[in-house]
């Protein structure tokens, strides 16, 4: 069992407490949200909040983990394999600047290299909950299109990590750099556009 799951009790009361930490983590933010505004969010005491999470961080995390899931599956659900890869290239981008430019995603990405050392655990059991898991329908998807004749892949793991990389050109970097604190729709645009172009002049058939 991961080291993060292993100190995770889960309870009739694990839904509520997830859902009130999640309304008060996207208002006041991972520092600003209080374990007291929390406990009251969730309707729950703060001795019931702390047997079921004894770390913000650990909450924190398996808020955003829940979360990703979700989003994951959204996605899944939305994915048609049957049309041409410039179209399911730019629903997958989309979805996947979205939550890595939000808010929630920065503070995740913040926090899991922050606790690298003291929860090793934390990043790998969010990357497998939802970006591993979107990965993996990236690259059933690929090999689809080749079969079909739109994609020429060899490599189909390296070809989805690599697009995934070329989504995150330029913004991303800024972002975590502190250069710029927002994306606009049109910033996001540009950079989807471009991922998909390069893209498909290396992978097109």
């Amino acid at each position: 069992m991961a080291v993060a799951q292993a100190q995770i009790r889960r309870g009739r009361k694990y839904d509520q407490v997830i859902q009130g930490a999640q309304h008060v983590f996207l208002r006041d933010g991972f520092e600003g949200a209080s374990v007291d505004e929390i406990a009251r969010a969730a309707g729950v005491s703060k001795a019931t909040l702390y047997s079921y999470f004894p770390d913000k961080r650990l909450l924190f995390m398996e808020v955003a983990t829940v979360q990703c899931q979700q989003q994951a599956q959204e996605s899944i659900d939305r994915l048609d394999m049957s049309l041409p890869p410039e179209k399911v290239l730019h629903l997958v981008a989309h979805q996947f600047l979205s939550f890595i430019y939000s808010d929630m995603g920065q503070r995740i990405f913040r926090i899991c290299v922050a606790e690298s050392d003291r929860f090793p655990k934390l990043g790998q059991e969010f990357y497998h909950s939802g970006p591993m898991v979107m990965r993996v329908v990236l690259v059933d998807y690929l090999r689809k299109s080749v079969d079909r004749g739109e994609l020429k892949i060899d490599d189909f793991d390296l070809a989805a990590d690599q697009f995934a990389e070329l989504c995150k050109a330029d913004l991303w970097p800024k972002l975590v750099f502190g250069i710029i604190d927002t994306v606009t729709e049109e910033q996001k645009a540009r950079i989807i556009h471009g991922a998909i172009e390069t893209f498909m002049a290396r992978y097109g058939a």
